[in-house]
Protein backbone atom coordinates (compact mmCIF):
# COMPACT_ATOMS: atom_id res chain seq x y z
CA UNK A 1 0.00 0.00 0.00
CA UNK A 2 2.86 2.51 1.22
CA UNK A 3 4.85 1.71 -2.61
CA UNK A 4 1.52 2.45 -4.18
CA UNK A 5 0.85 5.42 -2.70
CA UNK A 6 4.11 6.58 -2.90
CA UNK A 7 3.73 6.07 -6.77
CA UNK A 8 0.88 8.14 -7.00
CA UNK A 9 2.66 11.25 -5.17
CA UNK A 10 5.44 11.03 -7.32
CA UNK A 11 3.25 10.90 -10.01
CA UNK A 12 1.46 13.79 -8.78
CA UNK A 13 4.72 15.83 -8.35
CA UNK A 14 6.35 15.10 -11.68
CA UNK A 15 3.15 16.98 -13.60
CA UNK A 16 4.32 19.86 -15.63
CA UNK A 17 3.52 23.19 -13.03
CA UNK A 18 5.98 25.70 -15.15
CA UNK A 19 3.19 27.82 -15.91
CA UNK A 20 2.19 27.93 -12.51
CA UNK A 21 5.75 28.63 -11.40
CA UNK A 22 6.16 31.44 -14.06
CA UNK A 23 3.25 33.21 -12.62
CA UNK A 24 4.67 32.91 -9.24
CA UNK A 25 8.08 34.33 -10.67
CA UNK A 26 6.21 37.73 -12.10
CA UNK A 27 4.36 38.32 -8.97
CA UNK A 28 7.00 37.96 -7.00
CA UNK A 29 9.26 40.25 -9.13
CA UNK A 30 6.10 42.69 -9.57
CA UNK A 31 5.72 42.77 -5.87
CA UNK A 32 9.82 43.62 -5.46
CA UNK A 33 9.28 46.80 -7.65
CA UNK A 34 6.14 47.57 -6.21
CA UNK A 35 5.57 47.24 -2.33
CA UNK A 36 9.06 46.69 -0.58
CA UNK A 37 11.02 49.91 -0.22
CA UNK A 38 14.22 50.22 -2.36
CA UNK A 39 16.40 49.77 0.83
CA UNK A 40 14.85 46.66 0.86
CA UNK A 41 15.11 45.49 -2.84
CA UNK A 42 18.60 46.33 -2.35
CA UNK A 43 19.40 44.44 0.23
CA UNK A 44 16.95 41.46 -0.71
CA UNK A 45 18.56 41.14 -4.32
CA UNK A 46 22.17 41.11 -2.65
CA UNK A 47 21.10 38.43 -0.37
CA UNK A 48 19.45 36.18 -2.45
CA UNK A 49 20.48 36.82 -6.28
CA UNK A 50 23.85 38.04 -5.47
CA UNK A 51 24.81 35.18 -2.73
CA UNK A 52 25.91 37.69 -0.24
CA UNK A 53 26.02 37.25 3.46
CA UNK A 54 24.99 39.86 5.87
CA UNK A 55 28.32 40.86 7.37
CA UNK A 56 28.98 41.35 3.36
CA UNK A 57 26.22 43.69 2.60
CA UNK A 58 26.83 45.63 5.65
CA UNK A 59 30.19 46.02 4.78
CA UNK A 60 29.38 47.28 1.49
CA UNK A 61 26.77 49.60 2.21
CA UNK A 62 28.53 50.60 5.72
CA UNK A 63 25.62 49.22 8.40
CA UNK A 64 25.74 46.90 10.99
CA UNK A 65 25.19 43.18 9.89
CA UNK A 66 22.11 43.44 12.61
CA UNK A 67 20.43 46.27 10.20
CA UNK A 68 21.16 44.33 7.52
CA UNK A 69 19.03 41.38 8.68
CA UNK A 70 16.08 43.45 10.05
CA UNK A 71 15.87 44.99 6.48
CA UNK A 72 15.48 41.43 5.10
CA UNK A 73 12.91 40.57 7.81
CA UNK A 74 10.69 43.36 7.25
CA UNK A 75 11.60 42.96 3.12
CA UNK A 76 10.16 39.63 3.16
CA UNK A 77 6.80 40.19 5.60
CA UNK A 78 6.34 42.82 3.17
CA UNK A 79 6.51 40.19 0.29
CA UNK A 80 4.77 37.58 2.28
CA UNK A 81 1.99 40.24 2.85
CA UNK A 82 1.44 41.21 -0.73
CA UNK A 83 1.63 37.94 -2.30
CA UNK A 84 -0.82 36.59 0.66
CA UNK A 85 -3.02 39.29 0.36
CA UNK A 86 -2.87 40.76 -2.62
CA UNK A 87 -2.83 37.43 -4.71
CA UNK A 88 -6.39 37.73 -6.17
CA UNK A 89 -5.37 41.37 -7.25
CA UNK A 90 -2.16 40.47 -8.84
CA UNK A 91 -3.75 37.32 -10.64
CA UNK A 92 -6.74 40.41 -12.13
CA UNK A 93 -4.23 41.89 -13.19
CA UNK A 94 -1.71 39.56 -14.70
CA UNK A 95 -4.44 39.14 -17.54
CA UNK A 96 -5.13 42.73 -18.29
Amino acid sequence: MYAADMAEYARQMSTDNSAEVSRLKRNLIRALREDVTAKQRLVLTMYYAQGMNMREIGEELGVDKSTVSRTIKRGERRLQRCLRYGAAAFLRNMDD
